[in-house]
């Protein structure tokens, strides 16, 4: 039997010099020559015993000069020319077959430095500057599509050079096969000894290792099999990873961890980095058709010193040189209207937003938003541009209208749904809150008897019956709405920057656009009126002082521990002064939207939690 070189980490090597068990490998391949020793050929109970070289190239290694049992010599197999055929191992595959298989990560990475070291002593550096790249995986198969199985291109033309990370080994002797992924797709790389140096092939059996990132130059040619390949003549190491990818099959599945290591996240699921490809394309689509209609795009300050436009609890910083507390932006809302006072009638801003509150599958503190106010328009015109920027990017990643989402098939197709507040609501419950006037407690009285509960605290916060009336919406209504829904004419109470609505006093031109029982968007005809303005804004600063003071009553009887979360949680609201002093100088009619873009493409791709579809969401400390 000709010597070959069978690579084991440290746990196997016990085993070689002991009487197979239940525990060993079905097969080992050898690292040099890459035959496979298929040890459920010739039974567990047989007992080969492999001689030690004094040669062996690497830790962990030993050269096999001849194998001895008293049953049939074990079989040595080959593959058929082909590679591609049949089930495409895995990177778990690849590593049992080994040197690294049963060893410890620690114990691979050291392994990888001593090949790092290895091809610096050759001359080789792993760590290139670049590489001329002439084709995409993706652009081969497509410029090939129709190349016959078995047959090879090799015209001047077709030398091609390609790089990318190899996902997959298998060498058999004289003939190797690596999996090369790139950003666009997965093609093959056939390697032949005869066809490749000495040199080169070596590399292959001994250095290379899933995970490296490498080029490749050669023809194309289609194996037997069908399986379309580059097939090589020069490889090169462009970067020598260090350390072992997670089994394709069984490798990274705690979520926590494949949020806090994306990056190996999206190269051993290959599905998550599509997710984040279809985020920049709904991202570029909306951007595009804001342009086409003649939106300009405005960046605003992040840093601010009050925290408006929305009723959240902002981040806290301090500025040295300032020697001054600002604020992280919890809307965009209030600067782009200064520039619409300033004379700009159409503008966009696509930005993060941060606000200090909980975390859900809904919900990240740091998220994006698309907010946009246009001149001369009303909340009308915000629904027809909703209805055509989620249209357009359902189109764009999905090519359709409609999306199936958690099992649920959405439908974009218009006119969607519009219904009031109140309707909704008296559909549900049967209560018309409109009889109620400012009755706050003949309203709290009749939304606990229809939601069927003695729980009256749910209510104890809500300061109007607008108030209740929005609580019993979230608590009943809003769940409800799978399909895309305007919820409009929502109560003055809870829209302080709303214009009042035209027809229907105590209400306002606001809508918001839910889907699969989620906000998607909220939007208003904009108040321009600075009086007005001003007094909602004073109304909303003294109903959340009045509600910070009775939560710190509460805490105070709940003991010092209680007083002290609610001091954490408590925030303070100030007035953005200089925002109605831009109202003073007038404000043409407006109309203004925001779309929260995390939860639209949570959507789109069907990502059941925000952090899916944001690349790095904020996490627990370790």
């Amino acid at each position: 039997m000709a010597a070959c070189l069978v690579s084991t980490g440290a746990a196997s090597m016990r085993w070689i010099f002991s009487s197979i068990s239940a525990r060993t490998p079905a097969a080992l391949r050898c690292s040099q020559c890459c035959w496979v020793l298929n040890l459920n050929e010739f039974g567990r109970s047989s007992s080969p015993r492999l001689v030690v070289s004094p040669t062996a190239l690497l830790p962990g290694s030993v050269r096999c000069l001849s194998v001895q049992t008293s049953e049939k010599q074990p079989n040595l197999r080959k593959p058929k020319e082909g590679g591609g055929g049949g089930r495409r191992k895995s990177a778990k595959d690849a590593d049992v077959e080994g040197p690294e298989g049963t060893s410890s990560r620690e114990d691979i990475r050291a392994l990888r430095l001593q090949k790092v070291d290895k091809l610096r002593a050759g001359g080789i550096e792993p760590y290139a500057y670049n590489w001329d790249r002439t084709h995409t995986s993706d652009e081969l198969q497509q410029k090939y599509i129709d190349l016959p199985n078995g047959v090879e291109a090799a015209k001047e033309d077709d030398r091609v050079s390609v790089a990318g990370r190899i996902t997959a080994r298998r060498a058999f002797g004289k003939l190797a096969f690596l999996t090369l992924r790139d950003d666009s797709s997965t093609i093959q790389l056939y390697c032949e000894k005869a066809r490749l140096t000495e040199e080169g092939f070596e590399q292959i059996k001994g250095v290379l290792d899933i995970g490296d990132i490498i080029g490749a130059e050669g023809t194309v040619k289609r194996t037997e099999k069908g399986e379309l390949s580059v097939y090589v003549d020069k490889l090169s190491i462009l970067t020598k990873s260090l350390l072992p990818l997670p089994e394709k099959w069984h490798g990274l599945t705690d979520i926590e961890k494949r949020y806090r290591q994306r990056y190996v996240d999206m190269i051993v699921n290959p599905d998550v980095a599509g997710v984040f490809r279809a985020r920049a394309k709904i991202t570029s689509e909306i951007r595009r058709h804001m342009e086409e209609l003649g939106y300009l795009e405005i960046e605003t300050p992040v840093l601010q010193g009050a925290a408006g436009g929305a009723d959240a609890r902002p981040f806290v910083t301090f500025h040295n040189a300032l020697g001054r507390d600002l604020y992280l932006r919890i809307a965009t809302e209030l600067h782009l209207k200064r520039m619409v006072v300033g004379g700009f009638e159409r503008v966009f801003e696509i930005g993060r937003i941060f606000r200090n509150e909980g975390i859900s599958t809904r919900h990240n503190p740091e998220f994006t938003s698309i907010e946009m106010y246009q001149a001369y328009a009303d909340y009308h015109d915000m629904m027809n541009l909703a209805e055509d920027l989620v249209t357009r990017c359902a189109m764009a990643v999905n090519g359709k209208t409609t999306v199936t989402y958690q099992g649920t098939d959405i439908s974009f197709e218009r006119p969607w749904r519009r219904a009031s507040m109140h309707s909704l609501v008296q559909d549900a419950t049967g209560i018309d809150f409109a009889t109620f006037g400012s009755n706050l407690e003949a309203a709290k009285s009749a939304a606990v008897s229809a939601l069927s509960t003695s729980n009256s605290s749910l209510f104890d916060h809500c300061s109007s019956v607008g108030h209740v009336l929005n609580e019993v919406f979230e608590t009943v209504v809003e769940k409800t709405l799978i399909q895309p829904t305007f919820v409009m004419d929502h109560p003055v109470e809870i829209s302080p920057l709303a214009k009042p609505h035209r027809s229907k006093p105590g209400l306002t031109e606001r809508f918001e656009l839910f889907m699969y029982g989620r906000e998607m968007a909220n939007a208003f005809s904009e108040l321009t009126d600075p009086v007005d303005q001003r007094e909602r804004l004073e109304g909303q600063l003294r109903v959340h002082t009045e509600r910070m003071a009775a939560e710190a009553e509460l805490a105070k009887a709940k003991g010092d521990h209680a007083v002290k979360e609610q001091a954490n949680e408590a925030f303070e609201v100030k007035i953005d002064e200089d925002f109605v002093t831009a109202l003073e100088y007038g404000m043409p009619p407006t109309a203004g939207m925001g779309i929260g873009i995390d939860r639209l493409v949570m959507v789109l791709t069907d990502s059941a939690s925000i952090r899916d579809v944001i690349a790095f969401p904020i996490l627990k400390s370790q």
